[in-house]
């Protein structure tokens, strides 16, 4: 008799990045200006969504919803947000960065020479990956952005099509200090299954936290239900503490991701306020929900 196959993963896909952002209008033009993305939503953050982030102080401010015209409905959204005094990017748990899928990594990392983005590193193929070649910029507000493309069969890759020069974003980075620990929690609430777990130098990270270059990482990556939407799971020394925070905000920086699930009811996890159905185009009329993950991170869930 042949076995059942494995039940599917409970986190569909990546619906939005949110970014703590420091400057909405600056957010707004670079993003539009440099990676082509488009204003879907303008709003305010309501008293219910700021509570469900464990965010109070946020209630009221402005926010904007951006995103690329190959995946008009893949959303970074930028939460008017007040600087961390010392807050450096790539030095503390939790989500790091977001990861876009280009279509042409080399002739994009020329147009952002020019750009206001910092040039964390120039492209360069992954170790173990050499199809894939990925640069990373740091945006205004100490966001992260890593912009990889597929440059062999894209019809193979386990990365999604980018539908336009600078697609959507297709991988959540998040850091922690326990590999198993990290897998394991991931596996246990959301039906993930770990990839290979491998180590690896990387120079952004050792730069940022003061590392010698023959410090090794040990990352994995979990895939989600839909094709093209990972999680990468990258294990930061001790030396990297908790994401500091001001009293009533979200994390700066990369500070939220949120994914898609069938139901609310089938995820066992303790969430900071019960569900609510946000308005706005970011939910398309779903209910929502935040719970932290292992290292802390802000995981928002979306029914739909």
């Amino acid at each position: 008799m042949a076995s059942a196959s494995p039940p599917p993963p409970l986190l569909k896909r990546i619906r939005m990045s949110t970014v703590a952002a420091l400057d909405l209008s600056a957010s707004e033009r670079l993003y539009g200006e440099w990676l082509g993305y488009e204003v879907r939503e303008r709003g305010f953050v309501s008293d219910a969504l700021a509570a469900s982030w464990d965010a109070p102080a946020l209630a009221g401010r402005a926010m904007i919803l951006m995103s690329s015209p190959g995946a008009p409905d893949v959303h970074i959204r930028f939460v008017e947000s007040d600087p961390v005094p010392g807050y450096r990017a790539m030095t503390t748990l939790g989500w790091n960065s977001i990861e876009i899928i280009v279509d042409d990594v080399a002739a994009l990392g020329e147009t952002l020479a020019g750009s206001p983005f910092a040039i964390l590193d120039t492209p360069h193929p992954l170790k173990g990956y050499p199809s894939i070649v990925a640069m990373q910029v740091k945006g205004p507000s100490e966001e992260v952005l890593y912009l990889t493309m597929e440059s062999g069969d894209r019809a193979a890759s386990i990365l999604p099509e980018p539908g336009a020069p600078v697609g959507r974003p297709f991988i959540a980075v998040v850091a922690g200090l326990d590999m198993d620990a990290m897998l394991g929690w991931y596996a246990r609430h959301f039906r993930l299954a770990a990839r290979r777990v491998s180590q690896s130098p990387i120079g952004i990270l050792q730069t940022a936290q003061g590392l010698d270059s023959d410090h090794l990482f040990t990352l994995s990556t979990m895939a989600l239900a839909e094709h093209g939407n990972l999680i990468e799971y990258d294990v930061y020394p001790p030396t990297a503490g908790p994401r500091p925070r001001l009293a009533g905000q979200l994390p700066p920086g990369n500070a939220m991701y949120s994914f898609t699930v069938d139901r609310l009811d089938a995820i066992d996890l303790p969430f900071i306020a019960p569900p609510i159905r946000p308005a706005g185009i970011g939910y398309d009329g779903g209910k929502a929900a935040v719970a932290r993950g292992p290292s802390g991170e802000l995981i928002e869930l979306i029914e739909g």
